[in-house]
Parts: C-alpha cells; sequence; structure tokens
C-alpha cells in the first residue's frame, strides 16, 4: 500500500516537475558546482530507477514496455543509471552525466499522459505528419531550387545571404517564413540600379509569395485539415445517422 501510494501518479508529476525546476536551477554557472545540488539530483535518479523497476515488477517487462511512454521513460532511466555511481567514485568525469541530466528533461513528456484526449490527439499528428509529407517534400524541392538559383545570382552582391548553397538555402527558407525577407532585397537591391534594382525586388516578392504566403500556408492547411478530421469524422456520421432516419420517416409517410 505504501509503495503504491509513494509511486502514484501525483507523487510522480510532482516529483518529474521538481527535478526539472533542480535541472534548471544547476544550469546557472554559479549553482553547477553545488554538492547539495548534485546530491539532490542523485537521489531523483535513484528515486526514478526504483520506480522503474517496482512498475516493471508489478506489471511486467512485456506490459510495461507495451506504452509508448514507458519505452521513453526506460530509455532515460537506462542512460541515467551510470550517474548513481558518481558519489562513490572520484574519477568518474562529471561532463557525461550533465548531458544525461539534460536528457531526462525529456521526461516532461509524461506529463503528456494527463492530458484529457491524448493518444486521439497523438493520432491526429501521426495522420497529419502523412498528408502533409508530399507537401512538405514539394516546398522542400522548392526551397533547394531557389537556394541554387539565388546563390548563382546574388552570392558577390550579398555573400553573407547567399555564398553558398547551404547559406542560400538557409536564406530562402528565412524568406518562406517571412522573417526579414525586406532586409534581405534590400541588401541586394541596394547595390543594384535600374531595372536590376526593380527586377531584384520583384524576385524576392515572387519568393515570399509563393514560397511563405502559399506554400507554407497550404501545408499548414492540410495538416489542420488531417487534425480535426476525427471531429469531423462524428460529424458526418450524424448527418448520415440523420438523413438515414428522415429517409425512413419519408418513406412511412408516403405509405
Amino acid at each position: 500500500m505504501l509503495r503504491k501510494i509513494f509511486f502514484s501518479d501525483r507523487i510522480i508529476i510532482l516529483a518529474i516537475l521538481i527535478n526539472a525546476a533542480l535541472i534548471f536551477w544547476m544550469a546557472f554557472p554559479q549553482y553547477s558546482n553545488e554538492a547539495y545540488l548534485h546530491n539532490l539530483e542523485w537521489v531523483f535518479t535513484l528515486f526514478f530507477t526504483l520506480e522503474l523497476i517496482y512498475k516493471m515488477f508489478v506489471l511486467g517487462p512485456k506490459n510495461y514496455l507495451k506504452d509508448g511512454f514507458n519505452k521513453l521513460d526506460f530509455i532515460i532511466v537506462l542512460f541515467s543509471i551510470p550517474s548513481l555511481g558518481a558519489p562513490f567514485f572520484s574519477a568518474v568525469r562529471v561532463a557525461p552525466f550533465t548531458i544525461l541530466r539534460l536528457l531526462r528533461l525529456v521526461r516532461l513528456a509524461r506529463l503528456l499522459v494527463f492530458v484529457p484526449n491524448m493518444m486521439q490527439l497523438i493520432q491526429g499528428i501521426k495522420r497529419a505528419l502523412k498528408a502533409s509529407i508530399f507537401v512538405l517534400i514539394a516546398c522542400f524541392l522548392y526551397n533547394f531550387m531557389l537556394a541554387i538559383i539565388s546563390c548563382q545570382f546574388f552570392y558577390q552582391t550579398a555573400p553573407q545571404y547567399f555564398g553558398d548553397p547551404m547559406i542560400s538555402f538557409y536564406t530562402v527558407f528565412q524568406l518562406f517564413t517571412v522573417e526579414g525577407w525586406n532586409e534581405i532585397s534590400d541588401a541586394i537591391a541596394n547595390n543594384s540600379s535600374g531595372w536590376n534594382s526593380g527586377l531584384i525586388r520583384m524576385f524576392f516578392m515572387g519568393v515570399v509569395l509563393s514560397g511563405g504566403i502559399f506554400g507554407l500556408s497550404i501545408a499548414n492547411a492540410v495538416f489542420v485539415d488531417e487534425m480535426t478530421m476525427d471531429n469531423n469524422s462524428d460529424l458526418e456520421d450524424k448527418i448520415d445517422l440523420l438523413n438515414t432516419k428522415i429517409d425512413r420517416l419519408e418513406k412511412l409517410l408516403e405509405k
């Protein structure tokens, strides 16, 4: 009974939140080497390890690992176990355990289990990603093509934006997000004159409209439509049922 209370959902949530706050506090340089904080972090690691052992003993390894969040928690705890030996072995390097401590922040994902209809939401995200994959590939290829074209035209005029294909690829993606696009176009257009200046601005306007406003808007629309499909399906089923009842009623009235 005591073990059930000790490893109850409320206690686990509280431990995760306190552990996350502790990791946040230890990220400050002036507190990163405080011994009492490291000792407290060691206690949390031990607690989560005991929780894992207890739940695997009660549910059985197979049943425990059927849940996706349990798999995630198992991996985090597994990688954290070596840090339990850090206080007893002075030769053990501390740096790798700092990385493992950051990995434990992923444990916050366990809180999603307690969100209402979370599994339905996850299924919706998976379905939306599958439906959006071709749109995202199209956006990637369009970005790739524009990156090469822009690099060929503007690598001398604005090397900070189009100095090589990788920099150009990132800049075009920035144009798609409509973030500071006018600064990029002005940096090139101001170094040109006459028709060239106007054509350069028209080119970047076309990139922003086609890739940023239309391209990403289509990807977002497809994603949201698939995410809300469950709600629409329920509504469509109710409408179909209502139409069926209306048809039956009409037939009865005709008789």
